[in-house]
């Protein structure tokens, strides 16, 4: 996987900004579904839920209307390359050091790592 919890990265596809969508936002990854090949990135895609009413054991209401992220595919969102803070693709690149080989991730436009 390219992306990883915590990573910052930029929605690349969908409705724009100025007609109510996602495109163009970003936001730091919050965890990563493998399984499912879908992330979920802070402040994006949010959905209103309705939780049950309930009770806590010290007596405070909770539930109601919730806003929280929803998962988006994986393939709409691209990491932001840490120097010009704009989309990139994501690189390895194999270092070999006393201990062995280290695989880092670089960003193909500044060759920085991520």
């Amino acid at each position: 996987m390219k992306i990883k919890k915590g990573d910052l990265v930029q929605v690349i596809s969908g409705g724009s900004e100025a007609r109510g969508g996602d495109k163009g936002k970003q936001g730091h990854v919050l965890a990563v579904h493998k399984e499912t090949n879908r992330v979920i990135v802070e402040g994006v895609n949010l959905v209103t839920k309705h939780t049950r009413e309930g009770q806590s054991d010290r007596g405070a209401k909770t539930g109601g209307i919730i806003t929280q992220e929803a998962p988006i595919h994986i393939s709409n969102v691209s990491l932001v390359d840490p120097k010009s803070k704009k989309p990139t693709k994501a690189g390895f690149k194999i270092e070999i050091t006393k201990d062995g080989k280290k695989k880092t991730r670089v960003s193909r436009k500044s060759g920085e790592a991520i």
